[in-house]
């Protein structure tokens, strides 16, 4: 503003007052831009033609003319500033605007004693814009990235669900599998253990023929499930009567691991339930493994009046943890499983260093349909 003012004053011969008072729309133009770049180039450029019109008869020889140096530098931050926020054709519009208007003026003007600078402004300016619309492209494509991997992780995050759920179904085809195939077999010998009466034959060949027909259907709309599954198919799921064989497994590999099962369940409880228990501690105990070699690791597993208790509980590593294979399912397979039980799952690390997991599941509709005696049966049925 001070250097515009005595220019315009001076220089120009419009007087100290109509210097102040023009340098002080193009200052004033400079720090609009900050906030509203459009509103300021318009100010910018409004105040630059006006002094170069109003200046152009009282000129001193060799004086810079349509724009005043400190102008022109004031004028090419405006346009950096307005091509930081408006998009690369705007600001083009703006350039060329910035360009052909002073040049027109200088154009009426005819030749003079001033020193034209027209032939300079176009070269700054495109600096301005270039720079200005080159930092916004780089800063916008940062955006787009940022969202994309946003965008990526939900998605990743998705898959993953949609692929535990898909392991989740393919173990409950097979309990649900099994005990239809039970059903059906039950169905037909039944008839020979009570001498065959005609109505007993024909309502139990009704319930073989229904069950044979629900199995097919949840074969055809469930076994696709099985296309990545190559871990023995069609082997027996594993029940809470194998947490024995599971510790023992994974004390075989070193860790040292402690249960405690203060009692167990009265009735039998249902065959998915158990599955999901048992995958549950399976996958605490494999992440002990993994992330947390060398600690002592605590599994518990209570029964109360409503619920059952399953708590995982391990003590800071002693020596550090090899880099992982692991898909990063096993904390979402966890809470899939607990949360399809209607119970809720919590993990997280201790105060001591050690880690956590800890599922609680309420034991409503969690007992199988038959009692001791009926199961004995069934297995030697089956």
């Amino acid at each position: 503003m001070i250097a515009t003012s005595d220019q315009l004053g001076h220089r120009n011969g419009l007087g100290l007052g109509y210097g102040i008072l023009l340098a002080l729309v193009q200052g004033g133009a400079l720090l609009l831009a900050l906030a509203h770049p459009a509103h300021a180039w318009w100010l910018s450029l409004t105040g630059a033609g006006i002094a170069a019109a109003v200046s152009a008869p009282h000129l001193l020889e060799n004086t810079p003319w349509p724009w005043t140096i400190p102008g022109l530098v004031a004028h090419a931050a405006v346009l950096l500033l307005l091509s930081l926020r408006v998009r690369t054709p705007s600001a083009c519009a703006a350039l060329a605007a910035s360009v052909l208007i002073p040049f027109l003026i200088e154009l009426a003007a005819g030749a003079g004693p001033y020193q034209g600078n027209s032939f300079l402004a176009p070269v700054l300016f495109s600096l301005a814009v270039v720079l200005g619309s080159t930092v916004r492209g780089r800063r916008t494509a940062r955006i787009d990235l940022a969202e994309q991997a946003a965008l990526t992780t939900v998605e990743r995050a998705q898959r993953t669900l949609l692929e535990e759920r898909g392991r989740i179904a393919r173990e409950l085809h097979d309990v649900v599998a099994h005990h239809m195939s039970v059903i059906s077999i039950q169905a037909q010998v039944a008839p020979h253990l009570t001498g065959n009466p005609p109505e007993l034959a024909a309502n139990l060949a009704g319930i073989r023929q229904n069950a044979l027909d629900a199995l097919t259907e949840l074969r055809r709309m469930l076994g696709v499930l099985r296309s990545d599954d190559t871990d023995n198919p069609h082997g027996p799921q594993p029940t809470l009567d194998d947490l024995d064989a599971l510790v023992a497994n994974v004390r075989g590999t070193g860790l040292n691991v402690t249960t405690e099962i203060p009692n167990r369940p009265v009735q039998p409880l249902d065959p998915g339930a158990q599955l999901a228990l048992y995958r549950i501690a399976q996958e605490a105990l494999s992440n002990c493994l993994r992330h947390a070699p060398g600690t002592h690791v605590h599994l518990r597993l209570a029964h109360t009046d409503d619920a059952l208790e399953l708590d995982i509980t391990n003590t800071a590593s002693t020596t550090p943890a090899p880099p992982s294979p692991g898909s990063g399912h096993g904390l979402l397979g966890m809470r899939e499983r607990t949360t399809m039980l209607g119970g809720h799952l919590t993990a997280g690390p201790e105060d001591t260093g050690g880690y956590r997991v800890s599922a609680r599941i309420p034991l409503n509709g969690l007992y199988a349909a038959y009692s001791v005696d009926d199961r004995s049966t069934e297995e030697s049925t089956a």
